[in-house]
């Protein structure tokens, strides 16, 4: 018989064997490239130009994305101003993220009227059935994160995904 403990710390990594996952700039093409360069980059010039200014610089140096005020309107700005290469505009793809709304959360979802989300929504992707029971279209969402700080019950969450 297998003992449940072991079998769930199997599924779950070590902190030796796990590094962080982070919200990454839409505009890098490998994720190893990415770490190894941005650690050297001195000018973190991305997150100067982010006109959102949701680029921040987290502790070993590369740059992140947080949402907590506004989210990315894909301008290429970051991409353009990066001098080492490792965002270009070529490179573009979604953020590596996939978003969600918590029901239990959710004003929507719990007999409230509230568009808080959907209002910012410029792919149309939040979808309601009436005037109630949001959910996120994720062949829609393009993960920008606009809805993420508007919500006012924090209904709207994140799972952020590995880099492919």
């Amino acid at each position: 018989m297998v003992d449940r403990r072991a079998f769930f710390k199997k599924l779950i990594p070590s902190k030796e064997e796990s590094s962080p996952l982070y919200l990454r700039p839409p505009y890098f093409n490998d994720l190893n490239t990415f770490e190894k360069e941005c650690i050297n980059c001195e000018e973190k010039s991305c997150a100067f130009a982010c006109p959102e200014k949701i680029i921040v610089i987290e502790a070993k140096g590369t740059p992140i994305l947080n949402f907590n005020k506004s989210g990315c309107t894909f301008c290429q700005e970051c991409a353009i101003a990066c001098k080492k290469n490792v965002l270009t505009i070529e490179n573009e793809k979604a953020i590596n993220a996939v978003f969600l709304i918590n029901k239990d959360k959710c004003m929507a979802h719990n007999k409230s009227i509230c568009f808080s989300c959907k209002e910012p929504c410029i792919e149309d992707a939040i979808l309601f059935e009436g005037l109630f029971n949001p959910i996120i279209d994720i062949n829609r969402c393009n993960a920008c994160g606009f809805c993420y700080n508007r919500c006012p019950s924090n209904a709207i969450e994140f799972i952020i995904k590995e880099a492919e």
